[in-house]
Parts: structure tokens; sequence; C-alpha cells
């Protein structure tokens, strides 16, 4: 993995409007910016797992540490969890043994039915009035890099 962030990357499905709502809250959430957001469809993306395939990273939400451990669904949600404050005492929750097995099945179940669950809450709704916070790790990552000259 070659980051060019020292955060934590998470990865997500930009074409759902509940996976859209969910960053927009994040980036409110992440008071010491320790995450940056990367759309599944920005080519970075296959960069940053390039032994999960599309349809998988679709599928979940994903997080890649700075050290390169991938974290996956409900996991990558306790990942995230224990480093944003605000959200500690949910990643908390998800350390009880047994916990994250039932986490799992929830989120899977709501990412199976993510299109639906988007249609009935009103997440286009919600995303168009929300605001997104600014932050410059999501900035430095839609860049594309420079390609390095021949020497």
């Amino acid at each position: 993995m070659s980051s060019t962030t020292d955060t934590h990357i998470l990865l997500y499905d930009d074409h759902c409007p509940l996976c859209r709502f969910q960053m927009k809250v994040l980036t409110w959430l992440d008071w010491f910016n320790v995450l940056s957001l990367l759309p599944v469809s920005n080519p970075k993306a296959r960069e940053m797992a390039p032994n999960i395939e599309r349809a998988d990273l679709l599928e979940a939400i994903h997080c890649v540490t700075r050290t390169g451990r991938i974290h996956r669904g409900a996991r990558a949600l306790r990942f995230v969890g224990m480093r944003m404050l605000p959200t500690i005492p949910v990643a908390l929750f998800l350390w009880i043994p047994g916990v994250i097995w039932i986490a799992e099945r929830v989120y899977m179940w709501v990412s199976r039915n993510r299109h639906l669950l988007s249609r009935v809450f009103g997440c286009n709704e919600a995303c168009a009035v929300m605001p997104t916070r600014a932050r410059e790790n999501d900035q430095i990552l839609d860049q594309n890099p420079a390609k390095p000259e021949a020497s």
C-alpha cells in the first residue's frame, strides 16, 4: 500500500446514498482528522486494496490502516470508532464478546438492502441538506500524484 497521507483510509460506495450520508456524518465526527475518505469509484481505491475485488469493495466499507491492514464491514466501523472521540462508546460495545458476530450479520443485512433503505429514509434528501466538512486529508487523496520523470 502506498498512501499519501498519515491517516487511515475508508473505502466506500459513493453511488449509494446511504453510504454517502454516513461518510458526511463521519467527516463531522472525525475531530482529529484520523480518516481519509476514498470512494470506490476513484482509481486510487484499487491501489489501496489491490487484492480485493471491486464487487467486494462495493459490498462493504473497508478501512485500510496506516500499516496496510484492511478491516471490513462492522469490524471496520469498530476500528474507526475507536479512533474518533464521539464514537468510542459504540466501538467499545462492539468489543464485548459476541457483539461483533451480531454486528457483522446486521451490517451485511443493511449492506444488502442499502439502496432500498436509502429510498425509505430519504438519504438523497438528507445528503443534499447536510453539508460536507471540508477536510484537507480527503483532498490530498483526490489529487493525482505527478508521474515520476524518466532520468
